[in-house]
């Protein structure tokens, strides 16, 4: 679907200043505030930068988000570009881009601003895209990202999506490729655990098999919901960093108890990339209220690297937003200042 026009009224929007988004930017921008008040003032903002039909705070939590470009944080900065992917606006579009292009900004950020992009189903981006994919010099995991992107974009646009019958999913995010669609009325787990360990096949084609193991385990108490997470399980030895780096996010997205043992042996996994780690944690702690996951996590709060300790940080917060039963990780502003939900 390609990304949301705003009005030109809504573009200027950010002259007068929005006191919710007003309070939510300065959270997220300051690098004195802890970080898991940061994150959850970032995912307020993607709530309110995501809204359908755009309003008046639609660009000012757009421009708030893409502020936080300035911080030095990698990890902050890869889940900007993701929530900025998520709001389906063309606002997000030139912020989104210029990280893709900055050679000195790190490399997990940029390719989740490469993937960004290919959520939006921009095909103006598909230039740049095809250019850094194309870059022999480029970063593997910017390259591969690219990859996704464009075959995202040109399916999106394609005749051959229109044919496609496709499940309705029961989640509301833009992935980086859709599930494969339906042939027949009850797919394979062993075939499309066979697409998605083929190293020979597209990325995109792989991808989508992922995606409809994924959604075989929604709800959890689906018969195929244990097998189709011992299938994805199996992805986690994959070569590539990136699509590792995948399955541990779509295990955060199912929280699963069936995916706890794999998500742990991969964080704990110290010769295994940060990115995947990082991945790995924040599923992780979507499943905080389950049984010794939260001992696990505090074991890896003085990581050697700073991205999985950072995701550390969150995913206790995440895990303790678990246990509490909230209903939304996020802030509501009180006055100056942002208050947990």
């Amino acid at each position: 679907m390609a990304p949301s026009a705003v009005s030109p009224q809504q573009q200027h929007a950010s002259i007068a200043v929005d006191p919710t988004v007003a309070a939510l930017r300065k959270t997220l921008t300051s690098e004195s505030s802890p970080l898991a008040a940061r994150f959850r003032a970032l995912f307020s903002l993607k709530h309110l930068a995501a809204l359908e039909p755009a309003t008046a705070q639609t660009v000012p939590a757009i421009e708030a988000i893409a502020a936080g470009f300035a911080s030095p944080s990698a990890l902050l900065k890869h889940e900007l570009a993701y929530c900025l992917g998520q709001s389906g606006k063309t606002a997000a579009i030139k912020p989104l881009r210029d990280a893709l292009e900055d050679r000195e900004e790190d490399a997990m950020c940029r390719h989740e601003a490469a993937e960004a992009l290919g959520a939006l189903g921009d095909k103006g981006s598909l230039p740049l895209l095809r250019q850094r994919r194309d870059d022999p010099n480029e970063v593997v995991v910017v390259k591969e990202t690219c990859v996704l992107a464009v075959d995202r974009i040109e399916w999106e646009h394609s005749e051959e999506r229109k044919k496609e019958k496709l499940k309705q999913s029961d989640f509301a995010s833009i992935d980086p490729a859709p599930p494969m669609a339906h042939i027949n009325s009850q797919p394979s787990i062993p075939e499309l655990e066979k697409t998605l360990l083929d190293t020979g096949l597209p990325l995109f084609q792989r991808y989508r098999a992922m995606f409809a193991l994924r959604d075989l385990c929604s709800p959890p108490d689906l018969p195929t919901a244990v097998p189709a997470i011992k299938a994805l399980a199996a992805g986690l030895d994959d070569p590539s960093a990136l699509f590792r780096h995948e399955i541990a996010f779509v295990f955060g997205q199912l929280c699963h108890p069936a995916s706890v043992p794999a998500l742990i042996q991969c964080l704990s996994n110290t010769g295994e990339e940060s990115m995947v780690r990082h991945e790995a944690a924040e599923a992780l702690g979507s499943l905080g209220d389950e049984e010794g996951v939260e001992d696990v996590l505090k074991k890896f709060i003085n990581d050697p690297e700073q991205v999985v300790r950072d995701s550390i940080i969150v995913a206790l917060d995440m895990a303790e937003f678990e246990k509490n039963g909230e209903m939304e990780y996020a802030t509501i502003p009180v006055g100056e200042e942002v208050a947990a939900a």
